[in-house]
Order: structure tokens, then sequence, then C-alpha cells
């Protein structure tokens, strides 16, 4: 049984600029479990939801216009309720040290895109979910 079978409906926020990108994810989300899924298409919209409906998981790309995933999840780190959802980093552009940019920058995990294989989504959501640190 999944961690998410047995709890309440969890709220996964996916912030990504790029809509088949965001699309592709929230396609491979609901085929991995029942969520809530809310979506951002950048980082200041982020907080706002953020701010407004805490989710229990955040996707965050890092390159987007308005305002980066790196600054938003600072900003949503510095928020009480920010300090408690996980969030795992996505980036095209995986160079050498982003893994370690964004775990230092406030992230929990980090997926390269594309996203090849959902059973890794599936094991982080399953870890960082499964540590209790969620809001709700």
């Amino acid at each position: 049984m999944s961690v998410w079978g047995s709890m309440a409906k969890k709220k996964i926020l996916v912030v990504e600029d790029n809509i088949d990108n965001r699309r592709i994810l929230v396609y491979r989300l609901r085929r991995i479990g029942d969520f809530d899924i809310l979506e951002a298409d950048n980082g200041q919209d982020a907080i706002a939801v953020v701010e407004r409906t805490p989710p229990d998981l955040i996707f965050m790309d890092l390159k987007m216009p308005i305002m980066d995933g790196w600054e938003a999840t600072r900003r949503i780190r510095a928020l009480e309720i920010g300090k408690r959802i996980p969030i795992i980093a996505l980036t095209a552009q995986a160079m050498a040290g982003d893994e370690q940019k964004a775990l230092a920058a406030g992230c929990d995990d980090y997926v390269a895109k594309p996203i090849v294989d959902p059973n890794v989504v599936k094991q982080k959501m399953e870890r960082l979910l499964s540590q209790g640190r969620s809001v709700n």
C-alpha cells in the first residue's frame, strides 16, 4: 500500500512555467495517486498558493520567469508554514552542482527533466510524504 493510500488526500503544488512540462508532470501524478493538484507558472504565484492553500508537497521548477524557483524556495522556507513543506526541485539544465545548489537553497530532493521514469517521482514522493513533515 502506498504511503498516501491510508491518509487524507494530499495536495501537490506543481510550479512549472512550461505548460507542456507541467501537463506531463500533472498527468504522471494523477497516474500515481489521487491528489489535489495545484498549479503555478512562476515562483511569485507559487508563494501566493502556499500562503493561501498550503500543499503537502511542491515540485519546483528552478528556471522560470518573474521569479525563479531558487528565490521562490528561499521565500517559501522563510514562511512559518513553508518550513514543513517538502520541495522537490525540477530542472532541465541539469548541470554539475545543481543538485547541491538546490538542496542548499532549501529543496529536499531533485529531479532532472524530462522526467522519464515515473517510478523515480513516486519513490521520492513516498519518502518525503512519509517523513511526517506535511502541513495537514
